[in-house]
């Protein structure tokens, strides 16, 4: 979210990050211990992987029978599901009874703190937990039971769907963050969330509960990240069972719309690295066009730029390595850490602080103050470059295992390179977002 109406101000939902000159960190040696690792990480890799090591679905070992019975058991989905709607309602009554003012109305940062960013640390820590607190999910099921229709009934969806919806429902929230006029205001969020649920049940009432998969923006961003939980679950017998992060990421499914929703995620965290910058308020400021449209143009060019550089190399990567079966999408899955990377370094200090402060306000303390950050400037800036590459480097070695399974040994780390520019591209874009 930004303050660009007024420079001199930024509301305390406007960024997980301090202003750029705000972390006491060296660029020299933040571009140059990034570029070492990535480089060793990817040498070592051509060296010493030489067969695809991840399974995929296939890997795991099975949690034991009682944890699987217990998150299984109906009164155990019956409840998280009673939490999910009841804390939806709860957020609904705020926008409609609560203060207008947003520092005092917890409905803003249940929203913006605790759903958009908490889904990052949930979905990591448990696996896809949107799929049963989703409120629309829960509402769709009782009114099919109402009307004693199965929930999954309905038409098939087009395959060429596919996760498209999901990437404009993410490009829609983070345009209502990160660009509208009044982002925390009751009346802007009352008419997104209203739009939101009206399209996701009428999508769900045609297409069966299989909508919510591919289309709910939440329930995806929720699904991607959650592929890099040590939890996941067999799809061949159901189990829940512990695994490598990595074997969750090499699952991840090649549908239409990937690439889409994973550039929404990278190139609106980029945005709102940028959008707090001198020169961009008072591009923004200044435009003929006016602010918000201005603002529009910036988010969409950072989805945008993000999108060609990553079909740019997808290309190359296919000339250098011969045919490749849908080569805009077997890569994307490395992008889904760099993704998380990027929310980490971005959000942290935001959901630390004004996490707490929304529990607060919504058990009925007036305006409390957020309480310190756990960490100084220094750590700060420490922790945030260290998201950034580490997450580069878990896409380099994700990158790497789909390489020499697809391509011919001869030409599996040529094939990379491509890749590997692209990763050195991103990260001289995130770094330079934090300390340029």
């Amino acid at each position: 979210m930004t303050a660009l109406d007024d420079p001199g101000a930024v509301s305390v939902l406007a960024h997980g990050i301090g202003a750029q000159h705000d972390l006491p960190l060296s660029p020299f040696y933040a571009f140059a211990g990034a570029f070492a690792a990535l480089f060793v990480s990817f040498l070592a890799l051509g060296l010493l992987w030489s067969a695809s090591r991840f399974r995929g679905d296939r890997a795991g070992r099975p949690l034991p029978a009682a944890v699987q019975r217990a998150a299984d058991a109906r009164p155990t989905r019956i409840t998280v599901r009673a939490l999910g709607v009841a804390a939806a309602l709860l957020v609904a009554l705020c926008l409609v009874l609560g203060p207008a003012d947003p520092d005092r109305n917890p409905a803003p940062g249940a929203v913006y703190v605790l759903l958009w960013v908490g889904l990052v640390p949930a979905s990591l820590l448990l696996g896809p937990v949107w799929r049963l607190l989703n409120p629309l999910r829960t509402l769709h099921l009782l009114g099919c039971r109402v009307l004693r229709r199965d929930p999954a009934a309905g038409r098939p969806l087009p395959p060429r769907v596919g996760m498209w919806p999901a990437a404009a429902g993410l490009l829609a929230f983070t345009w209502l963050e990160l660009v509208a006029p009044d982002p925390a205001s009751s009346t802007a969020l009352l008419l997104f969330l209203a739009l939101y649920c009206a399209a996701h049940l009428a999508g769900a009432a045609l297409y069966g509960a299989s909508w919510f998969d591919h289309a709910d923006a939440f329930e995806v961003y929720s699904g991607l990240l959650a592929r890099l939980s040590p939890l996941g679950r067999r799809p061949a017998d159901r189990r829940l069972v512990l695994r490598s992060p990595f074997n969750g990421l090499d699952a991840t499914p090649q549908l239409p719309g990937l690439v889409a929703t994973v550039c929404v995620m990278l190139g609106s965290t980029a945005y709102d690295g940028f959008s707090d910058a001198p020169s961009w308020i008072s591009t923004v400021q200044t435009s003929a066009l006016g602010r918000t449209t201005t603002a529009t143009l910036g988010l969409l060019g950072a989805v945008a730029l993000v999108a060609a550089l990553y079909a740019l190399c997808a290309g190359s990567t296919r000339l250098l390595s011969g045919r490749l079966p849908h080569p805009l999408t077997a890569f994307a899955h490395s992008l889904i850490p760099i993704a998380l990377g990027y929310l980490v370094a971005h959000y942290f200090t935001l959901f630390v602080t004004e996490g707490p402060r929304t529990v607060m306000m919504a058990l009925g303390t007036d305006n409390p103050a957020p309480p310190e950050p756990p960490l100084g400037p220094g750590g700060t800036a420490t922790l945030q470059v260290l998201a950034i590459v580490v997450g580069h480097v878990l896409g380099v070695v994700a990158a790497h295992d789909r390489s020499v399974r697809l391509f011919p040994p001869g030409r599996a780390v040529a094939g990379q390179l491509p890749l590997l520019v692209l990763m050195v591209a991103y990260t001289i874009g995130g770094l330079a977002l934090l300390i340029a």
